[in-house]
């Protein structure tokens, strides 16, 4: 809430996460805080007031909320992952595990949703829509492995549904 003294507009990039975006805007907020200071000093800064319209307050997010939904279309599964990651992690059952999906990436197969689709060296599960390549996931209790470490310590076969 209340006026906007100095910003700066950044980049979303379609690899980004919550952590690596948190990461660049701090960096940014760093090197504003100097020139808003110097600005301050000299008396030219011009608060803008932000708008008032479309604002909403950001619940917490819960655990419901936060599970993989795989019947959407494979851009909002991908946004939704990632913008979750690391905190509080985009989960979804695999073989009665709750597993946090770190890091995913779009694909070009197609399957019913929650349908895994891959599990060479990449884990590819299918969406309503397209399919997300599954890069870093992270079972309850365990440290965060790439797909293909996962893929060693699982019994998931092509065709199988997760969810």
């Amino acid at each position: 809430t209340g006026p906007v003294l100095l910003s700066e507009t950044v980049e979303i990039k379609s690899d980004d996460t919550a952590a690596t975006l948190h990461d660049r805007l701090s960096i940014v907020g760093a090197q504003l805080a100097p020139r808003a200071l110097a600005a301050l000093s000299r008396d030219a800064l011009t608060p803008t007031a932000q708008a008032d319209e479309g604002v909403l307050y950001a619940e917490k997010i819960n655990s419901s909320e936060a599970q993989i939904k795989w019947s959407e279309d494979s851009r909002n599964v991908d946004c939704h992952i990632r913008g979750l990651s690391p905190f509080p992690g985009a989960w979804t059952m695999i073989e009665g595990d709750r597993t946090k999906v770190l890091l995913s990436a779009l694909s070009d197969m197609n399957g019913n949703p929650g349908e895994v689709l891959d599990i060479g060296q990449r884990l590819v599960v299918a969406c309503g829509d397209g399919a997300v390549e599954l890069r870093s996931v992270q079972r309850a209790g365990k440290k965060a492995q790439t797909a293909e470490e996962y893929l060693r310590g699982v019994s998931l076969s092509v065709g199988d549904i997760i969810g």
